[in-house]
């Protein structure tokens, strides 16, 4: 479990002599449209319910591998040991596929249809990804996994644009 001294050492790691130096946000992207990062933060709320926290993690977690967002891999990682997922299935999320051993059905099923809605070079969400999803997802759970799947992706792409500074976040005890 990361603890507030551990976390506040992880971010002074970055400052000490031979790493390379933190780079400055863009811009304060909150302050600056509140009422969007308001709407935002509404929609995480709502995309949170209704969704298993570990599962919700790992979506949060494997959409933000493949937009190379750090300040919500560093977010994610932090909330997912806090909620009491392990470190090797953090670690092992990168290349799932090759150690399914790890994941239930149903979460590789969530994980594919993340990647599928996250990178959509084909311009679509390929009819057997969707399908294996909606055989280890009732309707509604589905519905659900598309919003938390979207609302991530949002996120990344809010904090890549403005590089929001990974190492700083300390997770809360509960969000839900």
């Amino acid at each position: 479990m990361t603890t507030t001294t551990q976390t506040a050492q992880t971010a002074q790691t970055a400052q000490q002599p031979g790493y390379a130096p933190e780079h400055p946000a863009r811009q304060p992207f909150p302050e600056l449209h509140p009422a969007f990062y308001k709407a935002m933060v509404g929609l995480e709320i709502a995309a949170a319910k209704n969704i298993d926290p570990t599962l919700y993690e790992l979506v949060k977690l494997r959409a933000s591998q493949i937009n190379n967002c750090a300040f919500c891999l560093d977010m994610h990682t932090k909330d997912a040991l806090a909620a009491g997922e392990s470190a090797q299935r953090i670690i092992q999320l990168s290349a799932w596929r090759e150690s399914r051993h790890f994941y239930t059905e149903r979460e590789a099923a969530a994980l594919a249809l993340t990647e599928a809605v996250t990178v959509l070079t084909d311009g679509f969400v390929p009819d057997e990804v969707y399908a294996e999803a909606a055989a280890h997802f009732e309707d509604t759970e589905l519905a659900h996994l598309i919003g938390a799947i979207v609302t991530i992706n949002a996120w990344n792409r809010i904090a890549v644009t403005t590089r929001m500074v990974p190492g700083h976040y300390t997770p809360t005890a509960s969000k839900r």
